[in-house]
């Protein structure tokens, strides 16, 4: 059988954790960025879990993650 294919832009927004969780990028942090307070932009700097039922389509997305 041959070799699967990684979705790329997958590739580029999901890391996976030794625990097997999917790690991810929070959104809303690229523009409109003069409206949300201080505390809201530095909250969002940070990483987070992907939710548990869009588990199954990302690790379908990296086969090889």
């Amino acid at each position: 059988m041959p070799k699967m294919k990684t979705h790329r832009g997958a590739a580029k927004r999901f890391t996976l954790t030794g625990s097997g969780k999917i790690k991810k990028n929070r959104s809303f942090k690229s523009h409109i960025l003069e409206k949300k307070s201080a505390k809201r932009k530095r909250q969002l700097r940070h990483s987070e879990i992907a939710h548990e039922s869009d588990e199954k389509r990302i690790k379908r997305m990296l086969p090889y993650g």
